[in-house]
């Protein structure tokens, strides 16, 4: 599902431009869930950016689901992340003029779904919200304004989603009970799972855990192995 190839990434900066990705590599399988472990500053939101094609890598190459994102132009990566991606970022990014509803349904719509509303609908039970369809994010619980944010993120089916500290906002019953959506979901559609987290209670759930630091991926490291704890 995704393959990194010495994966560079520079942005600007107020004292110039500042090295993010410093040669990262990484293959993860169809299916197969990691977690991505390190501290502030090392380059993990910044690798999932690059893996869902948000942000340009300055070299090396990104394959992700059998197409190389660097070789592509801007309407050809809305379209791939369209087609095979769903993000939940720690903030909810939900559109506060808009419904639940019409929150999950709008990517749907804009894909040409024809079942869009009902597909909506149907995310929106699946996460516990059946009877929230109509209130707005400002009538919603932080909570409740995730599980909004994960339904749009599965409604279109994706391929591989992709979790940004997503219960980073959250408290702690609130948190596990998103996290255990996300594993349940994930596990029902197949999708692959990357997940960014300071949570090495979160992390352990997933198949593999991989470390960053100072913007390489260190060694991958098995779960039961817990190398990347220290």
């Amino acid at each position: 599902m995704i393959q990194l190839d010495d994966v560079r990434l520079s942005l600007p900066s107020d004292a110039g431009m500042v090295d993010i990705l410093r040669g990262c590599g990484l293959t993860v399988a169809a299916g197969e869930s990691v977690a991505v472990v390190g501290p502030s500053g090392s380059g993990k939101s910044s690798l999932l950016a690059v893996i869902a094609g948000l942000e340009r890598p300055t070299g090396g190459s990104v394959h992700v689901a059998g197409c190389r994102l660097d070789a592509l132009g801007e309407d050809a990566l809305a379209l791939f992340r369209r087609d095979n991606v769903g993000i939940v970022f720690q903030s909810f990014h939900l559109i506060p003029s808009m419904s639940a509803l019409e929150n999950v349904a709008l990517p749907l719509e804009l894909a040409g779904r024809r079942d869009a509303w009902a597909r909506a609908e149907e995310g929106l039970r699946a996460v516990g919200l059946g009877h929230r369809l109509k209130h707005y994010p400002g009538q919603l619980s932080g909570g409740e304004q995730q599980r909004v944010a994960l339904a749009r993120a599965l409604a279109c089916r994706p391929k591989l989603l992709l979790a940004d500290e997503p219960t980073g906002n959250l408290d702690g019953n609130t948190g596990r009970q998103i996290v255990d959506l996300l594993f349940q979901s994930q596990r029902a559609s197949g999708a692959t799972l990357l997940l960014v987290t300071h949570d090495m209670t979160l992390a352990r759930r997933c198949e593999r855990l991989i470390a960053m630091a100072d913007g390489r991926v260190l060694t991958p490291v098995s779960v039961a192995g817990r190398a990347a704890e220290g």
